[in-house]
């Protein structure tokens, strides 16, 4: 038994085909086009670099320089093989590779230039000891020289003013 559909239903259904064919053509073709190219993360990621070789970071950071100075090459090849998706997360990801190698290189510095003034102090209070050895007033015995902070004073009184001695405070509020 054969059936015979009325035309106007057969053309219904060969419209709805065509029109979901058109839908899926169109969705394939969306979904072929890629994100755009990530030329703003990339060049974020570039000046990050820069700003971390910048800071010193292949003195004091070599390692965390590396790793970022690979993801940005790994970011490059990808946008060269237009895999924009890969080349915008390995560019964020040398962007902050990069932030730690500054900052680790300005701690480096930071406690460089600690350890010079140290050094520069330490050598200053051996001057000072040895320019007043033959003082009459003796050195006390708690400073040498490998001491970095220097004691604190013992004698919390004022000096005595001008015209004579000072007395002592009333602690009563001035009664």
């Amino acid at each position: 038994m054969v059936h015979i559909l009325p035309s106007n239903t057969l053309y219904r259904g060969r419209r709805l085909l065509a029109t979901a064919t058109l839908g899926l053509a169109f969705a394939t073709l969306a979904g072929c086009a890629s994100t755009p190219p990530p030329n703003g993360t990339m060049n974020q990621a570039l000046a990050q670099l820069q700003a971390a070789r910048d800071a010193g970071a292949a003195d004091y950071a070599p390692v965390d320089l590396d790793y970022a100075q690979g993801k940005f090459s790994q970011a490059q090849k990808a946008m060269a093989n237009r895999k924009y998706d890969d080349a915008a997360l390995l560019a964020d990801e040398s962007s902050v590779d990069s932030e730690l190698a500054r900052a680790k290189a300005r701690l480096g510095a930071a406690r460089a230039q600690n350890q010079s003034k140290s050094k520069e102090n330490s050598r200053m209070r051996v001057e000072m000891i040895d320019n007043h050895a033959n003082d009459t007033v003796p050195i006390p015995s708690s400073v040498q020289e490998s001491e970095t902070v220097l004691p604190e004073a013992t004698n919390n009184a004022p000096p005595p003013a001008a015209g004579g001695e000072t007395q002592p405070l009333n602690d009563q509020g001035g009664r």
